[in-house]
């Protein structure tokens, strides 16, 4: 008996045919086998010159989808799997756990029309055992998954195919307009006009390097009780104190007359505070906090961040990159307690599993969250990984095994201490932090590669002080200072803003901050990302003309319809009509577009 088993890659293949009987012969179909045309010639004759033919879906009829193998690298694929098929007494479909798998699949069967039993295989790591688990586990087709899948297929093609060919008409040929693209353009030329509306403040600020059995730094914190203004207080149109704001502006001449008298002399301890606390570590990677920590971390884009874990999932180091889920797997939280048992000991060991509950809006799929495979993990300097592979697998063992360890105890501590200046009373604060217990911090902490020089970076320890005691200044600085415009949304920040928002999908992020970041919209500035002119005019032209299209809870809706179609509770005809075929719906507005200059 033979079986072949079908995956979309050639590496995932090679790694999935090590685990499996010799009956089974693993081949990969590259990816899409089939796909909607680029242009009306790629359609049978017989389309050609329906007015619909350009875009591949039959508006005028229930959005009926023309599918098409348009390259010799598809054509090439199907031949060589329609070959393999002939030999095979059975056909297992194992491309990835998603709408894009299922619907690759689903292609699959579509194109070869299989006269052997069919099965579906879904895995979410590439281990014997998962495989082994998968294949006693088969299913159908999910056709709602398909569904979905299409729907936005359809969505992406009737709004970016004749908006991109609006956009080229008014602005300039070339450039292209999307459903996900065009909000998130928006959002940064929006940010960049906050920048050039924003007027910078001027304030003055004391630092006093003070001594008491050590020495520490304090910061003016309010003369005669009322407090020092500090940048959250000026207004940013203005450049001025925010009406109503009870506070005073330093200014230099005043400023200076409190540094030459301080200098030299003692301050007078009036409270000491102490606050323990808890930091409890974050939950394992989703797609887009991996996009986003390992743009702070490794600066990685996140084409690179996803091409990487792309490579660890197919060659069995982590489990599937693409994931709205922040759950783990019993197999998982039990590899991720043994490690800490044995790396770090049973102090650092909470006495039960931690669970956590995605805060995504919006999210979907039924993967766990990104995580080394197997039941146990292994170390990433074991592993033979080199260069960014190795530095991104750290990153995911680390967060990994960190988010089930113990909490963190700090104390916060504050120091209040006071100086007089003609019957005025300075009041100055140092505020330190303790680690009492580091916890998580041990293994992981945000935003830093190195927990151990993190943990010193973070504790800024104050002398045992208590009230009345005193602390000689033994040095003092003045220096003005100015507000500064909102920043410029980053790769990190930008993921976070469309997650947060519910518009499109951490899956299809890389390839939209690709389309951002390529010259014509924008260009990056060590991470800052800086819209171009064209980025403005396109944003003001789709604000404009396609209001909805850039308004950030329209676009997040569509994405709960595409859910909503995914569970199997809404057609994808009716939502289509709906969006597209209404009095006033897209294709309306469409036509006004064209009219106007």
């Amino acid at each position: 008996m033979s079986i072949l088993v079908i995956v979309e890659s050639p590496s995932k293949a090679k790694t999935i045919e090590k685990y499996l009987p010799d009956e089974y012969v693993v081949r990969a179909s590259v990816g899409h086998v089939r796909d909607l045309p680029n242009n009306a010639k790629q359609l049978p004759e017989k389309y050609q010159k329906e007015e619909w033919a350009k875009l591949g879906v039959n508006v005028e009829k229930d959005f009926d989808v023309i599918y098409v193998i348009k390259n010799a690298d598809q054509q090439r694929a199907l031949k060589d799997l329609r070959a393999e098929l002939k030999k095979a007494d059975e056909l297992i479909l194992a491309t990835d756990e998603d709408r894009e798998g299922e619907a690759i699949s689903w292609h699959l069967v579509e194109a070869l029309k299989p006269k052997v039993p069919i099965k579906r295989m879904v895995f979410h790591e590439i281990t014997k055992s998962a495989i082994q688990a998968a294949l006693a586990d088969t299913r159908s087709i999910d056709q709602s998954l398909v569904e979905a899948q299409e729907t936005r297929r359809i969505l992406d093609r009737l709004i970016g195919y004749p908006l991109s060919s609006l956009v080229w008409k008014k602005i300039k040929y070339g450039l292209s307009a999307g459903r996900v693209q065009s909000p998130a353009l928006r959002l940064i030329v929006d940010r960049e006009r906050e920048r050039r509306k924003f007027r910078k403040g001027s304030y003055w600020g004391i630092k006093a390097e003070l001594f008491n059995q050590g020495s520490f730094t304090s910061d003016l914190l309010s003369v005669d009780g009322k407090r020092i203004a500090t940048g959250k207080d000026f207004n940013e149109n203005t450049g001025k104190i925010v009406d109503g704001k009870d506070v005073l502006l330093l200014e230099e001449d005043f400023a200076r007359k409190i540094e030459a008298h301080i200098n030299g002399k003692d301050a007078k301890v009036i409270d000491v505070n102490y606050r323990p606390y808890t930091s409890r570590p974050k939950a394992p990677f989703t797609t887009s906090t991996l996009q986003q920590e390992a743009s702070r971390k490794l600066n990685m884009s996140a084409s690179q961040t996803m091409g990487i874990a792309q490579s660890l999932y197919q060659n069995g180091y982590i489990t599937y990159m693409r994931t709205d889920s922040t759950n783990l797997s019993s197999q998982a939280t039990d590899a991720a307690r043994n490690a800490i048992k044995s790396l770090y000991g049973d102090e650092f060991l909470p006495d039960s599993v931690r669970v956590y509950k995605g805060k995504s809006k919006g999210a979907q799929e039924a993967h766990e969250a990104i995580r080394p495979t197997g039941d146990s993990f292994t170390q990433p300097n074991t592993t033979g990984l080199k260069g960014r592979e190795f530095k991104l697998y750290d990153l995911i063992w680390k967060r990994t095994v960190a988010c089930q360890m113990k909490d963190a105890k700090k104390t916060g501590i504050r120091i209040d201490l006071e100086f007089e200046l003609d019957g005025k009373k300075l009041l100055f604060r140092a505020n330190g932090n303790r680690i009492d217990f580091p916890g998580f911090m041990r293994a992981y902490v945000e935003g830093s590669d190195d927990p151990e020089a993190m943990l010193d970076n973070t504790e800024v320890l104050l002398p045992d002080l208590k009230s009345g005691d005193g602390a000689e200044c033994k040095k003092v600085d003045a220096s003005g200072h100015e507000t500064k415009p909102p920043a410029r949304y980053t790769e990190a920040s930008l993921i976070r803003k469309l997650e947060t928002e519910g518009i499109g999908r951490p899956s299809t992020y890389a390839s939209i901050l690709k389309k951002i970041t390529d010259g014509r919209y924008g260009h990056r500035s060590g991470k800052a990302i800086i819209p171009t002119y064209i980025a403005f005019a396109v944003a003001d032209f789709l604000s404009a003309h396609f209001p909805e299209l850039v308004n950030m809870s329209f676009t997040a809706k569509m994405e709960d319809q595409l859910d909503a179609i995914a569970d199997g509770k809404k057609s994808k005809v009716d939502y289509l009509h709906t969006f597209y075929r209404t009095e006033g719906a897209f294709k309306d507005q469409l036509d006004k577009g064209e009219k106007r200059n």
